[in-house]
């Protein structure tokens, strides 16, 4: 009996190393994806976790409602805007809530460290000034969670619109920064635009005061 000769043991070798490949690709096509054992309702399960968790965070910063205005009509740049309350995850129109009031706007991201600061100031001064003035937080970013975690945190209550695209920003033409405020007149018209932080509610009173509406 003669001796396999070395080529013909490199092949044999190199249809084992098919051969193992087709078996694993036969178990693997076998195996049913995790994903659809668990069932269609999977990912809908995971979305319901997702706005429980954000029921709860709500809970936890307890914001206020996001109120319409006294007014007929609002801030003209705004009309047509509608973002999401953060309180409660209601749709706002944003030219509506603001309608007959002056309003002082604060822009802010979760992950902006100057905001942090800034929010809690922000807090003060809406405490001071009272009802004359309405002050309105508006997150901007599209991890609505992280906004509601940092409020809970800071215990800052100021109503908040949740707005990750922008949309009040590239309306009233503010700066591409962070945080912005923008003091709206109580006729809708913007009296001023401030892309800078403020390091307490002194410093936003004398702003606002000097926006001349």
């Amino acid at each position: 009996m003669s001796r396999p000769s070395g080529r013909t043991v490199a092949g044999l070798a190199v249809l084992a190393v098919v051969a193992a490949l087709l078996v694993g690709l036969v178990n693997e096509l076998r195996r049913e994806p995790a994903d659809l054992r668990a069932g269609p309702h999977r990912s809908s399960a995971a979305a319901a976790g997702g706005a429980a968790d954000l029921d709860s965070l709500r809970q936890r910063a307890d914001l206020p409602p996001c109120q319409a205005g006294a007014g007929d009509s609002g801030p003209s740049a705004l009309r047509g805007v509608t973002v999401e309350c953060a309180a409660d995850g209601s749709p706002v129109d944003v030219a509506a809530m603001f309608a007959g009031r002056k309003v002082v706007l604060n822009l802010w991201a979760y992950w902006c460290g100057p905001c942090r600061d800034e929010l809690r100031a922000f807090a003060e001064y809406q405490r001071r000034v009272g009802p004359t003035v309405t002050v309105v937080t508006v997150h901007q970013d599209d991890n609505q969670a992280a906004g509601l975690a940092l409020l809970a945190e800071l215990g800052v209550r100021l109503p908040t619109l949740q707005d990750g695209r922008r949309q009040l920003a590239a309306a009233l033409r503010v700066p591409n920064v962070m945080p912005a405020t923008v003091v709206l007149a109580a006729d809708g018209s913007v009296a001023r635009i401030l892309p800078q932080p403020f390091a307490n509610a002194e410093e936003i009173a004398a702003a606002v005061e000097n926006s001349g509406r």
